[in-house]
């Protein structure tokens, strides 16, 4: 067998070992983007400038890809993804057209080059990660959230972010985020709160045929149920005692997969590990099909940015 090029973290790396998961691959990156639509200077800086403002899912699948190949590629395929994101992160400089909260008036400045917002955007990947692996995999030890903390550090200065933009250690990085989730910098635009509600699944904008809607219904009730209060509230997502046991048993029965290969169908087990961007290119390929025959993705969201709304 060809041994696998070496990519900038080794196999036994905590990093590769979480996100080669598939459970973890196809939920973080939906956690991450919902939550994240709270922090106004990332979400606007994203949404005004990225080609893909039509179709959501088609970007989720790109970014996707983009980050396996740095968590799970070789050098040569990382580093072809890094230049890919620098090139577009150049373009990524602005103001905010309008307030956003108390914290974000209009006209504040973003750079996707901002050392702190290189570092926001790692941190909600890192802790939608670390999350869904708790969750859906078995609970990480405290060596292990370390070591997939400083991994993550490491990625994120690949991408370009300082190292002193992150705090030392997990201890100190679950104090400052933590208290970010509680604080009052957190804002929802308008359009943050819709674009979220549909990452979420609090709102639908078609039903699917069997078996995809009984896919993502449960992995909506996946990220929902991983959601923090706060984050659920924000959004209006409804989230009772019914809806926490079905979290509870659907995280169970995945844990179980993974806890118990020999109990687990061999084609079954096949699926648990491995790269998830082929999945999220198939929901990237349908986003596509229905955008083009008149369905928007998501209907509300203006396929034009804010200059482009205004300057018609």
């Amino acid at each position: 067998m060809a041994q696998r090029e070496a990519g900038y973290f080794a196999d036994d790396s905590m990093i590769r070992r979480v996100m080669s998961k598939r459970t973890v691959g196809l939920t973080y990156g939906l956690r991450a983007l919902v939550i994240g639509a709270v922090h106004p200077l990332l979400f606007v800086g994203t949404s005004e400038h990225t080609a893909h403002r039509a179709t959501p899912y088609t970007r989720l699948a790109i970014t996707g890809g983009l980050f396996e190949s740095v968590f799970l590629g070789s050098k040569a395929e990382a580093d072809r993804a890094l230049a890919f994101t620098r090139r577009k992160h150049e373009r990524v400089v602005g103001t905010l057209p309008e307030d956003a909260g108390a914290h974000h008036p209009a006209g504040t400045a973003y750079s996707a080059h901002d050392p702190h917002l290189m570092f926001m955007t790692m941190a909600f990947t890192f802790d939608s990660a670390e999350v869904m692996h708790d969750r859906l995999v078995r609970e990480l030890t405290a060596t292990e959230r370390e070591d997939l903390y400083q991994d993550y550090v490491r990625w994120g200065e690949l991408f370009g972010m300082p190292r002193d933009a992150a705090p030392a250690d997990y201890r100190a990085f679950r104090r400052y985020f933590d208290s970010y989730l509680l604080s009052t910098q957190l804002h929802l635009t308008d359009e943050a709160l819709l674009v979220g509600s549909y990452l979420a699944g609090r709102r639908k904008a078609y039903r699917l045929r069997a078996p995809a809607e009984q896919v993502g219904s449960a992995l909506y009730l996946l990220v929902q149920g991983s959601l923090p209060a706060r984050i659920r509230q924000m959004y209006g997502i409804d989230w009772g005692i019914s809806d926490e046991l079905a979290h509870r048993a659907l995280c169970r029965s995945i844990r179980t997969a993974h806890f118990a290969p020999p109990l687990t169908p061999r084609i079954l087990a096949g699926t648990l590990a491995g790269r998830s961007t082929p999945s999220y290119q198939l929901l990237a390929r349908r986003e596509q099909h229905m955008v083009k025959t008149g369905h928007p993705s998501m209907p509300g969201v203006d396929p034009r940015n804010w200059v482009q709304r205004n300057t018609a």
